[in-house]
């Protein structure tokens, strides 16, 4: 049975952070691949065109050979959600165990999540830690542990692990941001997903 992991996100755009994110997951699980999955409608924002984020990811992903990008969620009609996702990955790619490559803020948030009970056990859970250093690693790992707990207690059993990732202080809205102002973003996004910004004026 393969294994593979699911890299969701709007990823609006991708920058160098979520890229150590599943670099670090290729290293530390023995994975086949990752396979990044764009948000063709997320539920809870808005953000540039499907197209523009999907060819920002195949740009900043072709180099490595353990990626790939998957436009599977803009076949799906309405709101995205995780477990359609999964279900629909499952046609293409039977006979594999799944992961899904979350931030420890996001997975805080799956209890909530459409169908979150049944998602949650379909998968092995790689969570990508917000905090630096052993003391706030405990404190995520105790954040994990309590929604492990929060979901036994509606009879869920859920398996979950941390990334051990270099911390980088950058985010999408934080590149958003900069290219309003007209600011650099060299160096915190790759330069194939700079060039493509620059040449289509997004976010400005």
């Amino acid at each position: 049975m393969q294994q593979i992991a699911i890299f969701g996100g709007t990823f609006d755009p991708v920058h160098c952070g979520h890229l150590i994110v599943a670099e670090t997951a290729l290293n530390q699980v023995p994975l086949e691949k990752i396979i990044w999955v764009p948000s063709a409608h997320p539920p809870h924002k808005k953000a540039a065109s499907f197209q523009h984020r999907l060819a920002m990811l195949q740009a900043a992903t072709t180099d490595n050979s353990g990626f790939a990008v998957s436009p599977i969620e803009q076949l799906q009609f309405g709101t995205s959600y995780a477990i359609n996702t999964l279900i629909d990955l499952s046609n293409f790619y039977p006979n594999t165990h799944w992961y899904w490559i979350v931030g420890l803020d996001t997975f805080q948030t799956l209890p909530q999540w459409y169908r979150g009970q049944e998602l949650a056990q379909l998968c092995d859970w790689l969570i990508a830690p917000r905090y630096l250093g052993s003391e706030c690693i405990t404190q995520t790992d105790l954040m994990c542990k309590q929604v492990e707990q929060k979901l036994a207690s509606q009879s869920v059993t859920i398996h979950w692990q941390l990334l051990h990732t270099p911390l980088v202080g950058v985010s999408s809205s934080m590149i958003r941001n900069l290219c309003r102002d007209r600011q650099s973003i060299r160096y915190l996004v790759p330069e194939s997903v700079r060039s493509y910004i620059a040449d289509h004026n997004l976010y400005a």
